[in-house]
């Protein structure tokens, strides 16, 4: 089996994002359809790489990430502000 993949253009590249199944976020660097078989029958999968708070990069389903707010939300800032 030789290395097969492409690229894929993705509109949260370059922006921080969660990994759902995890909770883990960092930064989207690539999503990449990649053939992940290991037998001659050909799998492919989109996978998107994240680089964590490390500098680590891991992958996971370009399926399973989310954009994360740039301000998170504090208690005082979801509260109603009819309930003062």
């Amino acid at each position: 089996m030789s290395e097969q993949y492409e690229y894929v253009p993705h509109r949260l590249l370059r922006r921080r994002v969660r990994d759902i199944a995890s909770g883990v976020e960092g930064e989207l660097m690539a999503v990449i359809n990649e053939n992940v078989s290991d037998t001659l029958t050909e799998h492919w999968t989109e996978l998107a790489y994240i680089r964590d708070a490390s500098g680590r990069e891991f992958t996971t389903a370009a399926t399973d990430i989310e954009p994360v707010d740039d301000q998170p939300q504090t208690a005082a800032g979801r509260r109603d502000p009819r309930s003062a």
